[in-house]
C-alpha cells in the first residue's frame, strides 16, 4: 500500500474517532454546559481577561482554556461542535507532538506513528478528549512542557539547543498556568527533578532551570496583572480554594484513597492493556542503556504519585501521563513483533472478554427485558440498549480479528472502541438525557421559554444549559447558588438569586411587566415540586426537569 494510501486512511481514522461524532451528541452538565456558556460570554462581552457565568464573576480557572474554547465558537459558531473542537484540538495537537518526542528519540517514523495512535485510541484520552473540559488543553501544554525538556536533555544537545529547550519549556509551563493553574508548574517538576538527578545533571538543573521560570512568569504576566488590577480578590480566592482546599485540605472536593488512579490507569489505556504491564518493565530494565525510556517512565510514575498523594481527585487529572504511556508501549511493541508475541495475544483477549462482557451486561443485565427492577434502558428503549451491545460487540469483534491475523495485525486493536465512538449519541438512556442532557427538553420547552421576559432555575447546570442554548446569560438561580455562590457574594451579584421564601413577593412584582419560567430540576426521589410554589398559568416537563411558565399580569 502506498504512502498517500496511508495517509487517506489516517485521516478517515481520525475523521470518524474525532470530527464526525462530536456535533451529534447532546452537551452533559455541567461541565460541557459551564465551559460553554462562559467562552459564549466571553465571546459576546469581549471582556478577555475576567471569566464570567451566567453574568457573575467565576474564579474557578484562569483563561487561556475559555481563550482557546472562544476562538472554537469565533470560527465555527454557537454549536455542538463548537464547544468540543477546542478539547479535540488540543488533543491532536498533543498527538502530533507524541508523534515528534517518538522521532526524536528513537528515529522511526512506523514507531512514532504507532505512539500518536496509541495516545489517540486510549480510552480515556479519547473519552476526555471529545469532552469540552480544559483537562485536553493543559495536557497539551504538560505535552509541550515535557516535549521541550528533551530538546535539553538528548545526548550531545548543542548549549543553543539546551537554551531553546528551556525557554521552551517555561513558556509551555506559563500557558500550563493560565489553563489549569500552578499544577501546570508542579506536573513537569516532579517529572523532570528525579531524572536529572539519577543523570547527576542537578547543577544544570540549577543553572538553568531559573530561565525556565522567568519565562513561565513572563507569558503569564500580563494576564495575570489585568486581573489583579481588574478584580483584586481573584488571586487570594484562585490560590487558597481552587488549589489549597481542593488538594489538601480535610474538606477537599472529590475525595478519594490513595490507590483510586491505579484502575483509571489500567481501564484508560484499553485497547491497549495488555501491553501496559511489559512496557513499564521494559523501561525499567533497560533504565541502565536507555535514558529516555527512564524519562518516559518518570513522567509517567512521578505524576501518578503526585496525583495519588492529593486528597481530591478526578479522574481526568492524570491524562497527561497517557502521552509517555503510549511511547512507552508503541516501542516495547516494536520489540515484540520479532519477539515473544504473548502480549498481543494478551492484550486481543483482554478487548474480547471487556467487548464481550459489556455487551452482555447491556443485553442481558441492563436492557428493558433484564432482571433488574428498575433498568437502565426502559420500555421502549430496546433498540438502544441492542446498538450499545453491538458497539460493544464491535470492541470484540476486532479483538477476535487482532487474535487470529496475529502479531502482524495487532494494531487492528485501534478500531475496537470504533462502534463505541459512532454509536454513543444514540445509546444514551432516557434517564440519562432527562436528567444530565437537557438540550432536548429545553429546545423542547422553547415556545414557553421563548415568552419568558424573566427565566431562572434551581440548578447551575441547568441554568448553564438554559443560557447556552437561549443564547441569553440573564437566567437567574432560584433558591441556591451552588458553584456560583463566591460570584453571588459580590453586591453586584445578589440579585441573581432568589431564595425560595421570597419567591412568592418578587413573582407578583416582576409578572406586572412581563411573564417567567421556573425551570427545575427534581431530585431522584421527587415527585414534583414543592407544594409552596404558586401554581403556574402552564407547565412543561420530561423525566427530572419541568418549566413552570407565569404569564404576564399587569
Amino acid at each position: 500500500m502506498k504512502i498517500s494510501h496511508y495517509t487517506l486512511l489516517l485521516i478517515l481514522f481520525y475523521a470518524l474517532y474525532y470530527l464526525l461524532p462530536i456535533e451529534f451528541r447532546a452537551l452533559w452538565q455541567p461541565d460541557e454546559l459551564r465551559y460553554a456558556e462562559i467562552s459564549r460570554e466571553m465571546l459576546h462581552s469581549r471582556n478577555w481577561v475576567v471569566p464570567h457565568f451566567l453574568e457573575l464573576r467565576y474564579f474557578e480557572k484562569p483563561i487561556a482554556g475559555y481563550w482557546i474554547n472562544s476562538l472554537s465558537q469565533l470560527i465555527f459558531g454557537g454549536n455542538n461542535f463548537a464547544v468540543r473542537f477546542g478539547a479535540v484540538f488540543s488533543t491532536t495537537l498533543s498527538a502530533l507532538m507524541v508523534y515528534w518526542l517518538a522521532l526524536r528519540l528513537w528515529q522511526q517514523r512506523r514507531t512514532a506513528l504507532i505512539s500518536a495512535v496509541i495516545f489517540l485510541t486510549c480510552f480515556l484520552v479519547y473519552g476526555v478528549g471529545t469532552y469540552a473540559v480544559l483537562d485536553p488543553m493543559i495536557t497539551l501544554w504538560l505535552v509541550a512542557a515535557m516535549c521541550s525538556f528533551w530538546l535539553v536533555a538528548e545526548e550531545g544537545s548543542a548549549t543553543r539547543q539546551k537554551l531553546w529547550g528551556w525557554v521552551l519549556l517555561g513558556l509551555a509551563c506559563g500557558m500550563g498556568f493560565m489553563t489549569k493553574g500552578f499544577l501546570a508548574l508542579a506536573v513537569p517538576a516532579v517529572a523532570i527533578v528525579p531524572w536529572m538527578l539519577w543523570q547527576r545533571r542537578l547543577r544544570e538543573l540549577l543553572l538553568y532551570g531559573p530561565l525556565a521560570m522567568i519565562c513561565a512568569a513572563l507569558i503569564s504576566a500580563p494576564w495575570a496583572i489585568a486581573i489583579a488590577r481588574q478584580e483584586g480578590d481573584f488571586w487570594h480566592y484562585f490560590f487558597w480554594v481552587e488549589h489549597i482546599q481542593r488538594f489538601a485540605s480535610s474538606d477537599a472536593q472529590h475525595k478519594a484513597p490513595f490507590w483510586y488512579y491505579l484502575p483509571v490507569l489500567l481501564l484508560g489505556s484499553l485497547p491497549w492493556l495488555g501491553l501496559f504491564p511489559g512496557a513499564l518493565r521494559a523501561a525499567w530494565q533497560r533504565r541502565a542503556s536507555s535514558p529516555a525510556g527512564m524519562y518516559l517512565l518518570c513522567w509517567v510514575v512521578m505524576p501518578l504519585l503526585f496525583f495519588s498523594l492529593a486528597k481530591g481527585k478526578l479522574l481526568t487529572y492524570i491524562l497527561p501521563c497517557f502521552a509517555p504511556l503510549a511511547l512507552l508501549m508503541a516501542y516495547s511493541a516494536q520489540y515484540l513483533v520479532s519477539g515473544s508475541r504473548r502480549p498481543f495475544k494478551v492484550n486481543a483477549l483482554i478487548n474480547i472478554v471487556f467487548g464481550g462482557l459489556a455487551c452482555l451486561a447491556l443485553l442481558l443485565v441492563l436492557a428493558p427485558w433484564g432482571p433488574m427492577r428498575h433498568p437502565l434502558f426502559t420500555a421502549g428503549e430496546g433498540h438502544k440498549a441492542l446498538l450499545g451491545a453491538a458497539a460493544f460487540a464491535v470492541w470484540g469483534l476486532f479483538g477476535i480479528l487482532a487474535l487470529c491475523r496475529g502479531a502482524k495485525w495487532w494494531l487492528l486493536s485501534a478500531l475496537c472502541p470504533l462502534g463505541l465512538a459512532l454509536a454513543i449519541a444514540w445509546t444514551i438512556p432516557d434517564k440519562v438525557i432527562n436528567s444530565k442532557q437537557p438540550q432536548e427538553f429545553i429546545q423542547a420547552a422553547n415556545p414557553l421559554l421563548n415568552q419568558s421576559k424573566v427565566i431562572l432555575s434551581n440548578h447551575p447546570g441547568l441554568a448553564s444549559a438554559l443560557a447556552w442554548e437561549l443564547k441569553r446569560s440573564d437566567i437567574l438561580l432560584y433558591d441556591q447558588g451552588g458553584e456560583l455562590d463566591y460570584g453571588l457574594s459580590y453586591a453586584d451579584g445578589r440579585d441573581h438569586l432568589i431564595k425560595a421564601d421570597d419567591f412568592p413577593l418578587w413573582l407578583a412584582a416582576q409578572r406586572r411587566s412581563g411573564s417567567v419560567a421556573l425551570v427545575l430540576k427534581l431530585g431522584s426521589h421527587d415527585d414534583g415540586p414543592d407544594a409552596s410554589l404558586p401554581q403556574p398559568d402552564r407547565h412543561f416537563q420530561r423525566g427530572r426537569m419541568l418549566v413552570w411558565y407565569y404569564a404576564q399580569r399587569p
